[in-house]
Protein backbone atom coordinates (compact mmCIF):
# COMPACT_ATOMS: atom_id res chain seq x y z
CA UNK A 1 0.00 0.00 0.00
CA UNK A 2 1.32 3.26 -0.71
CA UNK A 3 1.09 6.26 2.08
CA UNK A 4 -1.12 8.44 -0.06
CA UNK A 5 -3.51 5.71 0.37
CA UNK A 6 -7.14 6.80 2.39
CA UNK A 7 -8.76 3.36 3.76
CA UNK A 8 -12.24 3.34 5.35
CA UNK A 9 -12.25 2.42 9.25
CA UNK A 10 -13.33 -0.89 7.94
CA UNK A 11 -11.09 -1.39 5.41
CA UNK A 12 -8.32 -0.57 7.93
CA UNK A 13 -9.88 -2.88 10.92
CA UNK A 14 -9.96 -5.52 8.08
CA UNK A 15 -6.10 -4.67 7.30
CA UNK A 16 -4.97 -4.36 11.30
CA UNK A 17 -6.71 -7.59 12.35
CA UNK A 18 -5.15 -9.68 9.67
CA UNK A 19 -1.56 -7.58 10.23
CA UNK A 20 -1.87 -8.74 14.14
CA UNK A 21 -3.29 -12.32 13.58
CA UNK A 22 -0.33 -12.57 11.02
CA UNK A 23 2.55 -11.04 13.37
CA UNK A 24 1.57 -13.69 16.00
CA UNK A 25 2.08 -16.70 13.50
CA UNK A 26 4.99 -15.29 12.22
CA UNK A 27 6.47 -14.63 15.81
CA UNK A 28 6.22 -18.50 16.65
CA UNK A 29 8.83 -19.22 14.08
CA UNK A 30 11.40 -16.42 15.58
CA UNK A 31 14.99 -17.91 15.85
CA UNK A 32 14.14 -21.41 14.50
CA UNK A 33 16.30 -23.30 12.28
CA UNK A 34 14.67 -24.98 9.03
CA UNK A 35 15.10 -28.43 10.61
CA UNK A 36 13.12 -27.13 14.14
CA UNK A 37 10.22 -25.40 11.91
CA UNK A 38 9.54 -29.13 10.10
CA UNK A 39 9.53 -30.66 13.54
CA UNK A 40 5.82 -32.49 14.34
CA UNK A 41 6.60 -32.30 17.73
CA UNK A 42 2.33 -33.18 18.49
CA UNK A 43 0.53 -36.16 17.41
CA UNK A 44 -0.73 -34.32 14.41
CA UNK A 45 1.13 -34.33 11.12
CA UNK A 46 1.46 -30.46 11.66
CA UNK A 47 4.61 -28.67 11.70
CA UNK A 48 5.51 -24.50 12.31
CA UNK A 49 7.08 -24.12 8.58
CA UNK A 50 4.12 -26.33 6.70
CA UNK A 51 1.94 -24.10 8.44
CA UNK A 52 3.29 -20.93 7.59
CA UNK A 53 3.23 -22.35 3.83
CA UNK A 54 -0.40 -23.57 3.95
CA UNK A 55 -1.67 -20.10 5.40
CA UNK A 56 -0.17 -18.25 2.25
CA UNK A 57 -0.87 -20.26 0.15
CA UNK A 58 -4.49 -20.48 1.48
CA UNK A 59 -4.76 -16.44 1.61
CA UNK A 60 -3.36 -16.38 -1.72
CA UNK A 61 -6.20 -18.60 -3.33
CA UNK A 62 -9.11 -16.36 -1.38
CA UNK A 63 -7.59 -13.16 -2.58
CA UNK A 64 -8.05 -14.50 -6.14
CA UNK A 65 -11.30 -15.47 -5.32
CA UNK A 66 -12.47 -12.17 -4.46
CA UNK A 67 -11.38 -10.82 -6.98
CA UNK A 68 -12.27 -13.52 -9.85
CA UNK A 69 -14.87 -15.84 -7.90
CA UNK A 70 -14.01 -19.77 -7.88
CA UNK A 71 -12.57 -20.08 -11.12
CA UNK A 72 -9.80 -17.32 -10.15
CA UNK A 73 -8.95 -19.95 -7.13
CA UNK A 74 -6.51 -21.95 -9.26
CA UNK A 75 -7.15 -24.70 -6.98
CA UNK A 76 -4.84 -27.51 -7.49
CA UNK A 77 -5.82 -30.15 -4.84
CA UNK A 78 -4.47 -33.57 -6.49
CA UNK A 79 -3.74 -36.26 -4.55
CA UNK A 80 0.23 -34.48 -3.24
CA UNK A 81 -1.84 -31.77 -1.79
CA UNK A 82 -0.78 -32.45 1.99
CA UNK A 83 2.76 -32.51 1.00
CA UNK A 84 2.97 -29.65 -1.39
CA UNK A 85 0.60 -27.20 0.77
CA UNK A 86 2.05 -28.65 4.48
CA UNK A 87 5.48 -29.24 4.29
CA UNK A 88 8.78 -27.77 2.71
CA UNK A 89 9.58 -29.41 -0.41
CA UNK A 90 13.38 -29.66 -1.29
CA UNK A 91 14.94 -27.07 -1.64
CA UNK A 92 12.53 -24.75 0.39
CA UNK A 93 13.21 -23.05 3.56
CA UNK A 94 11.99 -21.30 6.24
CA UNK A 95 12.86 -18.21 5.23
CA UNK A 96 12.00 -18.63 1.84
CA UNK A 97 8.42 -19.27 3.09
CA UNK A 98 8.30 -16.40 5.48
CA UNK A 99 9.14 -14.21 2.13
CA UNK A 100 6.70 -15.61 0.39
CA UNK A 101 3.89 -15.01 2.91
CA UNK A 102 5.19 -10.94 3.09
CA UNK A 103 4.60 -10.76 -0.16
CA UNK A 104 0.77 -12.26 -0.13
CA UNK A 105 0.44 -10.11 2.69
CA UNK A 106 1.26 -7.47 0.73
CA UNK A 107 -1.00 -7.80 -2.23
CA UNK A 108 -4.14 -8.57 -0.04
CA UNK A 109 -3.60 -5.65 1.94
CA UNK A 110 -3.19 -3.87 -1.58
CA UNK A 111 -6.07 -5.81 -2.89
CA UNK A 112 -8.12 -4.71 0.57
CA UNK A 113 -7.73 -1.12 0.21
CA UNK A 114 -8.46 -1.41 -3.56
CA UNK A 115 -11.22 -3.54 -4.05
CA UNK A 116 -14.28 -1.23 -5.19
CA UNK A 117 -16.94 -2.95 -3.06
CA UNK A 118 -16.82 -5.20 -0.45
CA UNK A 119 -20.33 -6.18 -1.08
CA UNK A 120 -19.48 -7.70 -4.00
CA UNK A 121 -19.57 -11.68 -4.29
CA UNK A 122 -19.32 -14.57 -5.67
CA UNK A 123 -20.75 -18.54 -5.90
CA UNK A 124 -18.39 -20.71 -3.52
CA UNK A 125 -16.76 -23.54 -5.41
CA UNK A 126 -18.23 -26.76 -5.07
CA UNK A 127 -16.84 -28.72 -2.38
CA UNK A 128 -18.60 -30.53 0.33
CA UNK A 129 -17.47 -28.54 3.37
CA UNK A 130 -19.64 -25.53 1.33
CA UNK A 131 -23.19 -24.90 1.27
CA UNK A 132 -24.52 -25.58 -2.31
CA UNK A 133 -24.85 -22.02 -3.99
CA UNK A 134 -24.07 -20.14 -0.83
CA UNK A 135 -21.91 -16.85 -1.86
CA UNK A 136 -19.31 -15.07 -0.29
CA UNK A 137 -18.56 -11.26 -0.50
CA UNK A 138 -15.43 -10.13 -0.42
CA UNK A 139 -16.00 -8.33 3.22
CA UNK A 140 -16.55 -12.30 4.27
CA UNK A 141 -13.61 -13.90 2.80
CA UNK A 142 -11.19 -11.08 4.32
CA UNK A 143 -13.10 -12.63 7.55
CA UNK A 144 -12.48 -16.03 6.84
CA UNK A 145 -8.86 -15.25 6.23
CA UNK A 146 -8.90 -13.52 9.46
CA UNK A 147 -10.16 -16.19 11.11
CA UNK A 148 -7.96 -19.02 9.79
CA UNK A 149 -4.72 -17.20 10.09
CA UNK A 150 -6.14 -16.87 14.12
CA UNK A 151 -6.85 -20.61 14.21
CA UNK A 152 -3.76 -21.08 12.48
CA UNK A 153 -1.51 -18.84 15.13
CA UNK A 154 -2.76 -21.01 18.19
CA UNK A 155 -1.79 -24.23 16.62
CA UNK A 156 1.32 -23.07 15.58
CA UNK A 157 1.81 -21.99 19.58
CA UNK A 158 1.53 -24.85 20.62
CA UNK A 159 4.21 -26.29 18.34
CA UNK A 160 6.33 -23.67 19.50
CA UNK A 161 5.63 -24.48 22.82
CA UNK A 162 6.06 -28.34 22.29
CA UNK A 163 9.78 -27.23 20.71
CA UNK A 164 11.38 -25.59 22.75
CA UNK A 165 9.19 -24.07 25.39
CA UNK A 166 8.79 -20.62 23.87
CA UNK A 167 5.22 -18.93 23.62
CA UNK A 168 3.81 -16.38 21.83
CA UNK A 169 2.51 -14.67 24.49
CA UNK A 170 2.14 -14.90 28.35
Amino acid sequence: MTGTTTLTRERADLIESLRRHRSFLRFTVRGLTDEQAQRRPTASALNLAGLIKHVAATEAGWARFAQGGAEAMNRNWGPDVQSRFWHLSPGETLAGVLADYEEVARRTYELIAALPDLDADHPLPEAPWFEAGARWSARRVFLHVIAETAQHAGHADILRESIDGQKTMG
